[in-house]
């Protein structure tokens, strides 16, 4: 017998032994009638193995109950077995629901409100496609790659959370096979964006993507993530999910060439999530990139860090203030709140 809050399943055995009782009659002379072992009977009367259709007809023999019922018992049993299953599923899963960010969820409107902890168990099962939700650990993205800032006890929520919705977002972008050489190809032009506005580089990046096989999904930051994005393999195509943090241009810059190195070596085929050292490597690919290294050495030995020396060596690079402003914040060369007005913010709606 096995039940949870609201079912109980009895097994046909329990019948079979109330009928053994009645007739006072030994499993072992039992099992003798029916043709059947000592060992097979008892699993039998325990609920441990199927009452099949020919033990039906050997029970309507011994017992003289027909067949009909003893299949019947066998079939309504197997349906609150199954129900009793789901049921406890469902409670696991009521426990597991708390832990995702279900109410940032709903304003964004990703989800449907839910009126108690079961509904949202449900509604997050068919977010995250899968029967039940502890299922998502062993459906972990392979080589997922991504930057946060931070890790707290929920940001894996948060991350699968986010993750899952970059999945469904890139479904509607058609894309070209894979092609990881035309994309090292167009890292300059890429990084010539960085002095355009969001309303002309948005298209124009997630079309080229498309075309090596990427899919940019632009998604909003969901709070506990610590996250600027994530890049993974989805069939045929890969997924590069980015969010504008703190709408600042010069981490979006640094999170998008952080994901691409990512994707140019390879980090995303392996099984694990990226370690420390891919970590640290995409990191000094995209802060490199964005300012080569001779060039910020230079300036930096003039030690002459005013708001116009910035634009004139941002200019010289072709690249934007505001991701010099942040590099030198960053390394503690300009405090956090002086020429902010360089950094531009971001409302990217693609």
């Amino acid at each position: 017998m096995i039940n949870s809050k609201t079912t109980i399943a009895i097994p046909p055995g329990a019948t079979i032994r109330e009928q053994l009782e009645d007739r006072g009659m030994k499993q072992k002379e039992f099992a003798l009638r029916m043709g059947l072992s000592e060992k097979h009977v008892s699993r039998l009367i325990n609920g441990q193995v199927e009452l099949t259709q020919d033990v039906s007809l050997r029970l309507e023999s011994v017992l003289g109950v027909p067949a009909s019922f003893w299949n019947n018992l066998e079939a309504a049993y197997r349906e609150k077995v199954a129900r009793v299953i789901a049921e406890n599923d469902l409670d696991h899963d009521t426990e597991l629901a708390l832990k995702f960010p279900y109410s940032k969820m709903v304003a964004l409107g990703w989800i449907a409100v839910a009126k108690n902890t079961m509904e949202k168990a449900l509604n997050l099962r068919r977010y995250f496609e899968v029967a039940k939700l502890e299922l998502l650990d062993g459906l972990r993205i392979p080589g997922i790659s991504y930057r946060r800032t931070g890790v707290s006890e929920l940001s894996d929520y948060a991350l699968a959370v986010w993750a899952q919705k970059a999945r469904i977002e890139a479904r509607r972008s058609a894309t070209a096979p894979i092609n990881i050489s035309k994309l090292e190809q167009s890292i300059l032009r890429i990084r010539s964006m960085t002095i355009m506005k969001p309303e002309v580089f948005c298209s124009e990046i997630t079309s080229l993507l498309a075309e090596c096989g990427i899919a940019l999904v632009f998604l909003p930051h969901i709070d506990g993530s610590f996250l600027h994005g994530a890049s993974f393999y989805d069939g045929n195509h890969i997924v590069m999910g980015l969010t504008v943090r703190g709408r600042d241009a010069d981490k979006f810059w640094y999170s998008l060439f952080h994901e691409l190195c990512h994707i140019i070596r390879g980090h995303l085929t392996e099984l694990d999530e990226t370690n420390q050292a891919q970590e640290d490597e995409a990191n000094a690919y995209a802060r490199d990139l964005l300012i080569p290294p001779e060039q910020y050495q230079e300036f930096m030995e003039t030690n002459y860090f005013t708001k116009e020396s910035i634009i004139t060596f941002a200019s010289k690079i072709e690249i934007a203030p505001g991701i010099v402003l942040g590099r030198l914040q960053k390394e503690n060369h300009i405090p956090y709140t002086r020429f902010n007005e360089l950094k531009e913010k971001y409302i990217i709606a693609c």
